[in-house]
């Protein structure tokens, strides 16, 4: 796993476990100040033990989405709409692909 940049509740969270790990904090302290469950607590106790504060943090941090439009896709459907509908807004472009091209793709794909 590459550098990731780490979020003030990733943290906030490994500032609160080391506590927990030194004996100045109570497992069930930390699940109250960090809002999760006891046995969450106890998971990331595990994660921070065994691989340390970069466990931490969400896996898919820097991963590209599951529901990514197809390059290929988004790029036909982003010359479509330049080309024949550059007046219309994206929720009516959509309508229109849909409609005319039996396209389907999300709305803040042409938004963007």
């Amino acid at each position: 796993m590459g550098w990731v940049l780490m979020s003030e509740r990733d943290v906030q969270r490994i500032e609160i476990l080391t506590e927990v790990l030194s004996g100045k904090r109570t497992v069930s302290s930390a699940a109250i100040v960090l809002a999760i469950s006891v046995r969450q607590v106890g998971r990331l106790l595990t994660r921070f033990r065994d691989l340390g504060g970069g466990a931490l943090s969400h896996r898919g941090r820097g991963q590209a989405s599951n529901h990514r439009a197809d390059p290929g896709l988004r790029k036909q459907v982003l010359e479509l709409v330049r080309t024949k509908y550059a007046d219309f807004g994206p929720t009516l472009a959509i309508e229109v692909l849909h409609d005319k091209h039996d396209i389907r793709i999300g709305r803040e794909t042409l938004r963007t």
